[in-house]
């Protein structure tokens, strides 16, 4: 969410303005309320909170993947 130059919910607009189709997982320290809701509600496909593991992180993914 917090990145230098641009937030997240800007570089999540970029990145569907390249490629609709794209399928993103939001990952912040933040909880999900606030503007991690407003980007899943426009789109994102997931979120996962900070700090997570490895096989979290793996399932996450997994799970965007496999939406249809």
């Amino acid at each position: 969410m917090i990145m230098p130059v641009i937030g997240g919910g800007e570089a999540y607009d970029r990145m569907k303005e390249i490629n609709p189709n794209i399928k993103v997982l939001l990952s912040s320290g933040y909880s999900i309320n606030g503007q991690a809701t407003e980007i899943l509600e426009r789109g994102c496909n997931g979120f996962i909170q900070k700090p997570f593991t490895m096989k979290e992180l793996s399932k996450k993914i997994r799970e965007i993947l496999d939406k249809k």
